[in-house]
């Protein structure tokens, strides 16, 4: 008999899943990073906030372009990891992104990104809200998240804990594509873009995890504005 998956609360489980986050072949950050960086675009010298920071992987990468960035997630576990980086300096902020208002200045970003974060929200109007209060008028906000075509595979954000070798999952909300579109307009934000990322045949021979989701959407994100 196949063993149930561990459903942890979400920031136990990313405090667990902190110890091995970064070095795992994960297909979808494999299909994000660059998806973030194009909608991103030039970020030297821009005021930007990482909503759901995690281990940094994003925060780090846009200081060392020159933006100035704040980091915030509620994981100690992730955070700590961030903090052992080598790199460009980042303000590190501890707080639950599900309790609003954010300890930050309102319209204090250029950009507002949330990384593989919003599959976690239970109330989205209210969260996509205080995104839209942390961005400038002109600034943007850019969303990703695993695809919710995933969840009818069968999958949302897990990982093997290494300590037992059993599948673990950080809570996660059923969220589907119109919960997301739906929240956004409710929050009070205008929808720029959206999109969607397949996994393809060169994901697939770059992570071979990804192999057995080829052909199916994993990654979506959205642009918007305040």
């Amino acid at each position: 008999m196949t063993e149930q998956p561990l459903i942890l609360r979400t920031q136990a489980g990313y405090d667990r899943w902190a110890e091995i986050y970064d070095a795992e072949q994960n297909p979808l950050i494999s299909l994000e990073e660059p998806e973030v960086d194009r909608l991103l675009g030039d970020v030297a010298g821009l005021d930007i906030v990482d909503v759901g920071c995690g281990t940094g992987r994003h925060a780090l990468r846009l200081a060392a372009r020159g933006a100035n960035v704040v980091g915030v997630d509620f994981s100690d576990g992730m955070l700590a990891r961030a903090r052992e980086k080598e790199g460009a300096s980042v303000r590190w902020v501890v707080h639950d992104v599900t309790e609003v208002p954010l300890p930050l200045t309102a319209h204090a970003f250029d950009r507002v990104l949330c990384a593989l974060v919003v599959d976690h929200i239970a109330e989205l109007p209210v969260f996509f809200a205080e995104l839209g209060r942390l961005c400038r008028e002109d600034g943007r906000i850019v969303v990703t998240v695993m695809h919710p075509a995933m969840m009818l595979k069968g999958t949302q954000a897990r990982f093997v804990d290494p300590a037992t070798g059993r599948e673990t999952r950080p809570a996660s909300h059923a969220n589907v594509v119109a919960d997301y579109v739906n929240g956004a307009v409710a929050g009070g934000l205008r929808i720029l873009q959206v999109g969607e990322h397949d996994v393809d045949e060169e994901l697939a021979a770059q992570v071979p995890r990804a192999q057995k989701y080829l052909g199916w959407p994993m990654l979506w994100w959205m642009e918007l504005a305040p």
